[in-house]
């Protein structure tokens, strides 16, 4: 029998949030507010005896001059992916964005299906025939993630098409890298980095690194060093309001949600980097670095104070969030990827994003619309 769902508000969402170890960041009420281009919506599923057994907050994209909606879960919805009928979650939520004006539905499933370990990834990023890393056998399989999938194509969703140019900045990253930190000590996560990560570490402090948290008024001073970050990496830099709205909205409704770091050296930030936490997941969310004094190793000092931080807070997961699945020694991405792995984590594969057209005319005209904007 399906659930029963109806639109709730931000506190009964928000109680639903916190009562669970782990959710997107992306799952809060208060990201909607980061999203002004948006309307936001929290949702609920209620069960027969009227108990709220899944949330979620969708995002409605206006189709320009009509009151029609391209909707979008970014990481969610919050449901029971392992349940054996997920059309008794999906249905109900596709008849109210029918409701509401929707054309389109995308969604993000927290569903993880394959996990490298670092080791996986340090021989795959040495093998000259890997090319991508779904090329090279994954440590572990997760179990269950094949069923979903297949549920939702039976269901009328498709995945999403890998690099796909939507013109709009809603896809969200499928692999990430993950550093469990449950049941492990700050000195056994330590000890699981390679020789490089700890030799920067021990750099950065006998050079005199000092890493602070930040607060609102030096928001500017981190997006100087994210704009340069932006010209040597090569991506479209997002403007200051936006950080500055995600500092506001998220530390408005919990403190913590939201952290800025700067990694100081002789009067000087060389580095910078905003942390977020939901429940015990943080994500390393935002970095930004000059190319000055590489040598003094800021960006290994900002990460282990954030790690020591996110322990101090519970966390189970530190999240590096996304990075590329090439292995391509060409790529200018890999260089990012031989970073993040050098914490000892794992390089985590997700289910990726699903599409589903209600108005098969909208949509496409709604997509060749964002792209030429």
């Amino acid at each position: 029998m399906s659930h029963h769902l109806k639109a709730i508000d931000r506190e009964e969402h928000l109680a639903f949030v916190t009562a669970r170890p782990s959710v997107s960041h992306m799952q809060v009420p208060s990201w909607g507010d980061v999203k002004p281009d948006w309307r936001a919506e929290s949702l609920g599923w209620f069960s027969e005896d009227g108990t709220l057994v899944g949330a979620g907050l969708v995002l409605l994209r206006p189709l320009p001059k009509l009151k029609r909606y391209f909707a979008y879960l970014p990481e969610g919805p919050v449901i029971d992916w392992a349940s054996g009928d997920l059309g008794e979650w999906l249905e109900p939520m596709l008849a109210h964005l029918r409701r509401r004006g929707a054309f389109s539905v995308r969604m993000g499933p927290p569903v993880v299906t394959r996990r490298w370990s670092a080791d996986a990834l340090k021989a795959a990023i040495a093998d000259p025939g890997a090319r991508r890393l779904g090329d090279v056998e994954a440590t572990v399989h997760e179990p269950g993630a094949r069923d979903v999938a297949d549920q939702l194509h039976r269901l009328g969703w498709r995945r999403t098409a890998a690099g796909e140019e939507d013109g709009f900045a809603v896809g969200q990253p499928r692999h990430v890298f993950q550093v469990p930190f449950s049941g492990r000590s700050l000195e056994e996560i330590q000890q699981g980095f390679n020789q490089q990560w700890r030799r920067n570490i021990k750099k950065a402090e006998n050079a005199g690194v000092k890493v602070v948290q930040g607060t609102y008024e030096d928001l500017p001073v981190f997006y100087a060093l994210y704009t340069e970050t932006a010209e040597r990496d090569r991506f479209i830099p997002r403007p200051l309001p936006y950080f500055q709205r995600m500092w506001t909205a998220l530390r408005a409704e919990h403190p913590d949600r939201m952290r800025l770091y700067l990694a100081h050296h002789d009067g000087e930030v060389l580095a910078a980097a905003t942390m977020l936490t939901v429940g015990q997941h943080v994500w390393y969310s935002y970095g930004a670095s000059t190319g000055r004094k590489r040598e003094v190793q800021p960006n290994n000092a900002i990460q282990w104070r954030m790690m020591s931080d996110a322990h101090e807070l519970g966390a189970a997961v530190y999240d590096f969030r996304g990075i590329t699945d090439t292995l391509d020694e060409g790529n200018h991405l890999l260089g990012l990827l031989r970073f993040k792995a050098g914490s000892g984590g794992e390089a985590v594969e997700y289910l990726g994003e699903w599409d589903l057209p209600l108005n098969k005319v909208l949509h496409k005209a709604f997509h060749l619309y964002m792209s030429r904007r």
